[in-house]
């Protein structure tokens, strides 16, 4: 190998910076290991809520060193804060925290732009595109077009003065424009207010004081992903995303302004809930007189007087006191009812003319009241607020005049005008006026110094430290220019994360110590230098990951774990070549510089087309799936590296040095047959045969039975819960679904954790149904907890135990279906790629053909064995986005055990000529070494993931096995002899070869 010295320095220093970039995770870690050890010693665990109390030492711990020089390398050194930020960064399902995926509004926008048009043509087309979206892929804007145009038949134009040919607009449209002609100006339009969205939450989350945030657009469909390791408020997360900040300030009436028309509306009720009461059916009077005659005169009288209710006030816990803005307190569990009532047609319609356009607003929730206040504001025709937050400036977390936390803001010129003046009418006549916060009334204060000027303000209210922090944050950060919904969150408690991390990394450990066994008990000595270069190659991944600031996830570890068994295959490959050229006669350097050449073009060939279904994965795939394929593409390139120069590097020096002679065997593999003669094509019909067997069943349960879709694919949510003692599933289901409909409890790991999956409200957007929902499981679970277990002791993201609600995911049914479609596209997309690429490389359609067809046959097995199976497992089996990653993985490992045949097919056929039959066995038995010594270490490998590496990766790691299995069986039986079968003119394929 010429050049030596240069790798040998290039080697050294790839070595130097990956350590070095290792060197801060190492530091982070231990400074991390010794605030969780003083927060242990600081926090009894007898003290009531010693849990949380711990996080908070330890968290005040850390900031405390933020700036503190804790890494010192002779030549610099380093604070805290600066070594975090080298760390190699962890992933929430390794850290715990949230990730969402959040769809602004594009409705909302259209809204916006069109100045809110009443022209209900326009109107009526967003609700037909909300409609057609459900089903559909296109995006909302062009499902908006669709409907606008078929709705309007050209007789309303887009840029009419009532629609976006508005003052919002003047700018950019006009009335004369056509609809062709204002569509691209809509598009650029939303465009840019998704990118204000998407740099209104980057600044509020840089705010937010996790490490490593990431937030990301997805394309151009208005999706922006959202990832916070280590946050663990779920609710203050939320918010924080959710929250449009949409500020508004209100005059409000007093309760004596309203107080007549809430009594008019309570008794329209009773007649209006009297006619409905008396509209009853026979069945009902007739059961109604059975109990009645059960009944003792005594007990009739009193449900009697129960029967008398006010409907309105009955809801209401106290009425609004004189001259106060509050015109009653409602509690929470009765608002929904409450804004029923007074939403009606009907009871709007006892509005006085001074109250006609009054609106209705609920204050914040406080935090130890289950009451809401009721506020009435002072409307408009257009329902528009006296001032909006456009004018403010700055907002910063101050205290109020009671110390408490409060949010102080400052107005521009224009809004501190409005200000002044709408204070000083307030001041004048004794008013309120109303600050509101995404439709929410923060506080009501009334003016009692004269008008103020100079345009600064107040929100008070019940607030903590973090939440009046978090206001001031959204408010600086300014609004968002629509609603943003979640469509999509995993949500992971940090005790789940921490066993991740542990049952990961021992799997990691496990399968390095089998492969480092097996290749030194192999191939001896030569072995030994095939561990070094290993070693090296894993430092390597680690070094560049962390230096390029990836963020490690559980499916990398895996994507690492695999890459260990893979790249061994580079060595065996090599190591199998050199024994040939010994066999042959040739002396050992000669031997070793022969192997290395040859086995390169198979090594290089079976990277690539491993390489290429990383990168449609990675172009495809989302989150953990982006994670496997890039930690997968790192592998394959320092593999080829560490196998190709490093491994020859160590044989060569140390041929030189010690004039070793190496035998690449054992005293245990050197007893193994050397020279196989397996017919394999004179078994191929049998193949066949099997082959379709396996093939056809695998259709016939697909086509029946199906497959068990996960959420990703189906929508819906799903939570794993642990319990402290074992449960029964079915009986969990059968309690939950008579509460959630229909609901799938299985058993998950151990017998005393199940995952909950449900489709209960999946179509409603909302943090509103999340909190439904949790509440209702622990509603009904509670009772296989200990006693005083409470509801913050089992929602995830509020507690840090073992036990509760340990991981959540939701998926709603429209990012499920793009989910869907992308997987569908990932698989089809490898196999084109993966054809093109192996007619491109053997200039054969049959070479193609084979390939693929044995890639088919492998995914319809892997397929067909989980829809057999998916029942009779005892992990999950569902078929997510996981699955398809292993799928892709499958077929990438399948192509490289059948590029390396084909490559000793041309190989052999450009040394002796085509001599059919002979050239296929030949090849195939020249390969059998490698193609098995390869399989066994990766699926060595893979049983430790699968038996070590958490439940999370079961299914995963068995779709694998599968897989890894079928496709060294159709790399030999069927990739091969298909080709042969299909090539009906040898001298053709003779010229083919030579070319």
């Amino acid at each position: 190998m010429q050049n030596k010295g240069l790798v040998r320095l290039f080697a050294v220093l790839f070595a130097l910076v990956s350590i070095y970039q290792l060197s801060f995770t190492f530091v982070a870690s231990k400074v991390e290991a010794d605030a969780e050890e003083y927060a242990y010693n600081k926090i009894s665990d007898q003290e009531e809520d010693y849990v949380a109390k711990r996080e908070k030492v330890e968290s005040r711990y850390l900031d405390s060193l933020q700036n503190e020089k804790v890494f010192d390398l002779g030549f610099t050194d380093f604070t805290l804060k600066e070594v975090k930020e080298k760390e190699l960064n962890k992933g929430l399902d390794l850290k715990g925290g949230i990730n969402v995926t959040l769809q602004v509004s594009v409705k909302d926008i259209l809204k916006g732009l069109a100045n809110d048009s009443k022209d209900p043509i326009f109107n009526k087309a967003l609700d037909q595109a909300d409609e057609a979206s459900k089903n559909s892929q296109d995006d909302y804007v062009d499902l908006f077009f669709q409907e606008f145009t078929k709705l309007s038949g050209g007789t309303t134009k887009l840029a009419s003065p009532d629609i976006f040919a508005n003052k919002v607009l003047s700018e950019d449209i006009n009335f004369q424009m056509t609809d062709a002609q204002v569509q691209p100006v809509l598009r650029r339009k939303i465009d840019e207010s998704i990118t204000s969205a998407f740099e209104v939450l980057r600044q509020r989350i840089d705010k937010f004081g996790v490490t490593s945030p990431n937030i990301q657009r997805l394309g151009t469909s208005g999706r922006i992903l959202v990832e916070l390791p280590g946050a663990k408020d779920v609710d203050r997360v939320k918010s924080l995303l959710q929250s449009t900040a949409q500020l508004e300030f209100w005059e409000t009436y007093k309760a004596e302004d309203v107080n007549s028309f809430m009594i008019a509306a309570n008794n329209r009720l009773i007649d209006i809930l009297e006619v409905n009461d008396t509209t009853t059916t026979q069945e009902d009077d007739e059961e109604a007189s059975e109990i009645d005659s059960l009944l003792s005169d005594a007990v009739k009288d009193s449900a009697d007087v129960a029967t008398q209710v006010n409907p309105l006030y009955d809801l209401m816990v106290s009425g609004g006191m004189q001259g106060s803005p509050i015109i009653a307190r409602v509690a929470i569990k009765d608002t929904a009812k409450f804004n029923e009532y007074i939403s009606m047609p009907e009871i709007r319609q006892l509005l006085p003319a001074n109250l006609q356009y009054v609106e209705f607003g609920w204050g914040i929730a406080p935090k130890d009241s289950q009451v809401l206040d009721l506020y009435a504001l002072k409307g408009n025709r257009e329902s528009q607020p006296n001032m909006s937050g456009d004018v403010i400036t700055d907002a910063q977390q101050t205290y109020d005049m009671a110390g408490r936390p409060a949010v102080s803001m400052q107005m521009d010129n224009r809004g501190a005008k409005i200000w002044e003046e709408l204070t000083g009418k307030a001041f004048r006549e004794g008013g309120n006026i109303a600050i509101v916060l995404d439709n929410v009334v923060y506080s009501a204060p009334g003016v009692s110094k004269g008008a103020i000027s100079g345009g600064n303000s107040e929100i008070s209210g019940d607030f903590t430290l973090n939440e009046a922090n978090d206001l001031a944050n959204v408010l600086r950060a300014g609004k968002l220019p629509a609603s943003a919904d979640i469509i999509q969150s995993a949500v992971v408690g940090p005790s789940l994360g921490q066993e991740a991390i542990d049952s990961g990394m021992f799997s990691f450990l496990v399968a390095a110590f089998l492969v480092l066994v097996w290749m030194i008990t192999y191939y001896g000595r030569a072995g030994l230098y095939a561990d070094v270069a290993l070693v090296l190659n894993i430092v390597l991944i680690f070094g560049i990951l962390a230096g390029l600031g990836f963020v490690l996830t559980l499916p990398g570890i895996a994507g690492i774990v695999l890459t260990i068994g893979m790249s061994v295959d580079a060595n065996v490959i090599i190591f199998e070549r050199i024994k040939e050229e010994l066999r042959a006669g040739k002396g050992q350097i000669q031997a070793i510089t022969d192997g290395f050449a040859n086995a390169l073009s198979s090594i290089l060939d079976a990277n690539i087309t491993t390489g290429l279904t990383a990168i449609v994965l990675l172009m495809f795939g989302s989150g953990p799936i982006q994670g496997f394929a890039t930690t997968l593409i790192i592998g394959i390139l320092t593999s080829l590296f560490t196998a190709i120069f490093i491994t020859r590097l160590m044989l060569e020096g140390d041929l030189a040095k010690n004039k070793r002679n190496f035998t690449f065997t054992t005293f245990i593999t050197d007893k193994l047959p050397k020279n196989r003669n397996i017919d394999f094509l004179g078994k191929r019909k049998i193949a066949y045969i099997i082959s379709g067997v396996l093939v056809l069943i695998s259709i016939v349960s697909l086509t029946t039975k199906g497959l068990e879709g996960g959420i990703d694919f189906v929508g819906g949510r799903s939570y794993q819960v642990r319990f402290v003692d074992p449960v029964n599933p079915t009986q969990i289901g059968e309690e939950l679904s008579a509460v959630l409909g229909s609901t799938e409890v299985k058993t998950f790991g151990d017998a005393n954790q199940v995952k909950i999956t449900t489709k209960y409200k999946v179509d409603v957007e909302g943090s509103e149904v999340d909190d439904e929902i949790q509440n209702l499981l622990y509603d009904n679970l509670v009772k296989y907890y200990p006693e005083n277990f409470t509801y913050n002791d089992f929602t995830l993201g509020a507690n840090s135990s073992q036990i509760g609600i340990l991981q959540a995911v939701k998926v709603g049914p429209t990012i499920a279906d793009d989910i869907k479609k992308d997987a569908l596209w990932a698989v089809l997309g490898s196999l084109v790629v993966i054809f093109l690429f192996i007619l491109l490389r053997f200039r054969k359609w049959q070479f193609s053909l084979g390939a693929v067809a044995s890639l088919t046959h492998d995914v319809i097995i892997v397929l067909g064995v989980f829809s057999l199976t998916s029942h009779l497992m005892p992990f999950s089996m569902e078929v997510d986005q996981s699955f398809i990653a292993a799928i892709l993985t499958v077929v990438g490992y399948s192509i490289n055990d059948t590029v390396i045949i084909f490559d000793r097919i041309r190989e052999e056929t450009q040394k002796r000529g085509w001599r059919g039959v002979a050239i296929v066995n030949s090849a195939l038995n020249s390969t059998i070494n490698r193609t098995l010594n390869t399989s066994l270490t990766t699926l060595v490998v893979l049983i430790s993931i699968f038996i070590f590496g958490g439940e999370s990766l079961r299914g995963f790691m068995f779709a694998m096995i599968v897989g890894i299995t079928v496709g060294t069986f159709s790399s030999l039986m069927i990739a091969t002899p298909i080709m042969f079968d299909t090539t009906k003119d040898k001298g053709e394929q003779d010229k083919a070869l030579d070319a």
